[in-house]
């Protein structure tokens, strides 16, 4: 018999099933996302947007929903759609909105197979995938019902794919060679986002991202839409290869503005515990540094027979030297910045 009980999420309250992280689960809820979900509500609330017509194909316990319902600037919604093809998820959301005390006429159920659920609507100005595994399957439909100056937030379990474990699911599903290296999941993110871009691509919208992260099993990108000829062009020709990766996309993968706005509105949330706050603040730093890809200090230092300095010393000597400087939230022991590697190198050594 499964043990059901209620926990806190951000400002919500939802019943869940207890047991192992699976498709198993009567109604799936993954405590691990939870800063999935918490970033998916700061983003929102950062951006200028207003009246917004979000979509939750993939409900599951409505946990997302409700967050967006109670968090979120009350000028942000004019309506949410929530939708799960599984009946005893749609009961799970409805249970969950009692829960809540949430009565609201911006909120539209429905039980559907997600795609259909996406292409039977009118359009949205906010769509969030949340799959279990590849996205794949919901991009095309997903694209196609989002308006333009939309958001849509991707999320890809299936990491070991596209960061090298698999190189051969990474090419059939991503249409791109992966590499395992300290790079691979920012390789991986990039490889995800081109995908996602491409597909958008049919139906002229560009779609260029405005905050994308990687942690534990997942990876996680929002893009903003434009629609237009010349703007998806002027996207594809950013494309190329990375340390043997690729193609990818080789642009941005942050509006600064943004990555600022997302860190600093977390030290004021008090259910943000401090870790998640310092891995927010790495993504806002490094968001400034326009560079692909970072610099691992331990193989750096190891190939070259170097002895490793202090973290603090490091940033200050590059600093000093003119250049651009950031901890990666991508790998530890790592740096984003500007400076060229026989530089580093030098810089090191002395």
């Amino acid at each position: 018999m499964q043990n059901f009980h209620i926990i806190n999420e951000g400002r919500a309250k939802v019943k869940v099933a207890l047991g192992k992280i699976s498709k198993q689960l009567p109604v799936f809820y993954n405590p691990v996302m939870a800063l999935n979900r918490t970033i998916s509500v700061l983003l929102l609330n950062t951006l200028s947007n207003i009246k917004m017509q979000l979509a939750d194909p993939l409900a599951a316990s409505g946990v997302r929903s409700i967050r967006f319902l109670k968090e979120l600037s009350k000028n942000k919604i004019t309506s949410i759609h929530i939708n799960d093809y599984s009946k005893g998820a749609v009961s799970s959301i409805k249970e969950n909105f009692k829960l809540n005390k949430i009565k609201s006429a911006k909120v539209q159920v429905y039980s559907k197979d997600a795609n259909i659920f996406l292409l039977e609507s009118f359009g949205f100005d906010y769509i969030d995938l949340d799959p279990f595994g590849t996205p794949n399957l919901f991009l095309d439909s997903s694209i196609k019902r989002l308006a333009r100056n939309g958001i849509l937030a991707v999320t890809a379990t299936d990491t070991a794919s596209l960061s090298g474990t698999f190189p051969s699911a990474c090419l059939r599903k991503y249409w791109a060679l992966p590499q395992r290296n300290e790079t691979m999941h920012e390789n991986g993110l990039r490889i995800l986002i081109r995908k996602i871009q491409l597909i958008a691509s049919q139906y002229e919208k560009a779609l260029t991202p405005v905050y994308s992260y990687s942690t534990e099993h997942y990876m996680r990108v929002f893009l903003r839409c434009e629609k237009g000829k010349k703007k998806v062009d002027k996207l594809l020709k950013q494309y190329g290869m990375f340390n043997d990766a690729g193609p990818l996309w080789l642009g941005q993968l942050w509006d600064k503005a943004i990555a600022q706005k997302i860190a600093d509105s977390a030290k004021k949330l008090p259910y943000i515990n401090e870790q998640d706050k310092k891995f927010l603040n790495i993504i806002a730093q490094e968001s400034k540094i326009p560079v692909v890809g970072f610099y691992n200090l331990p193989k750096i230092c190891k190939k070259n027979r170097l002895t490793i300095i202090k973290q603090d010393e490091m940033i200050n000597r590059i600093k000093h030297a003119g250049y651009g400087i950031s901890l990666t939230h991508f790998a530890p022991n790592s740096i984003r910045s500007d400076i060229p590697l026989n530089e580093l190198i030098t810089i090191i050594q002395n």
